[in-house]
């Protein structure tokens, strides 16, 4: 019988109420995991066994009173979307999209790396095409996962001695609710529907036609984590559909 990737793992997963984070939670669940610690400001559904944190990734009080205890894996994936071009962008909006993106991501990061000190263990960063292809209108929420991506570079030649693996996926397009902050597309979802909304950017903004569903991105987000790929650190999985060619 085939063991399942993630028997008997102890995983963290933020952003877990929704979206890839969910998804990502699920997967897991459905791979064996015997510890889900799942952190998210909102409610995350009960449909599967998890321990639930309710807090805010900036919060580093969060982070000093979590028992990450025997924690194999980690997934560091809250985030925010935002838009708004340079010149009319507030600072009060670029720091928080930052503060949650960035700041966020470095407390879960930091968080994970020590509790896998001496054992060993995986990370994925849920960074953006965004990070890697220039566009107007999100400079902020752009730049933020750029310095993700970077970050995972310089946490895997830093964990690397201590067996600890650290990547990036930096998916474009992805069929989940942070798109419905962004006014152009709640807008068009509202006159369409978000699905035909999704199919119309998709046909104009992917090479494929398509933009990937949060499962999709949870199996590849495995792939990362998962001794199917021991030798790979360092590195982002572009999944984009050839939106970045």
């Amino acid at each position: 019988m085939r063991m399942s990737l993630f028997s008997g793992k102890s995983i963290l997963v933020t952003g877990a109420a929704s979206g890839i984070g969910l998804a990502v939670a699920r997967y897991c669940a459905d791979q064996g995991a015997a510890r889900l610690i799942l952190v998210d400001r909102d409610s995350i559904p009960a449909d599967f066994a998890h321990e639930a944190v309710a807090g805010d990734v900036r919060d580093e009080a969060l982070w000093d009173a979590l028992d990450l205890t025997g924690l194999d894996h980690a997934v560091v994936n809250a985030g925010v979307a935002g838009a708004g071009a340079i010149a009319e962008l507030s600072l009060e909006a670029w720091r928080h999209i930052l503060s949650i993106n960035l700041d966020g991501a470095f407390l879960t990061l930091r968080a994970a790396m020590r509790a896998m000190r001496g054992r060993g263990g995986s990370i994925v960063l849920t960074a953006s095409a965004a990070g890697v292809k220039a566009e107007p209108g999100v400079a902020a929420y752009g730049t933020s996962k750029a310095a993700l991506i970077h970050l995972a570079k310089v946490a895997a030649k830093e964990g690397a001695p201590q067996r600890i693996r650290v990547n990036a996926i930096a998916p474009a397009g992805v069929e989940t609710p942070v798109w419905d902050a962004i006014p152009m597309f709640a807008e068009r979802a509202a006159e369409v529907g978000r699905d035909a909304a999704f199919a119309e950017m998709a046909a104009i903004a992917t090479p494929l036609g398509r933009y990937a569903k949060p499962e999709e991105i949870a199996r590849q987000i495995g792939f990362l984590l998962s001794e199917q790929s021991a030798l790979v650190t360092g590195t982002t999985l572009l999944s984009d559909g050839g939106y970045t060619l």
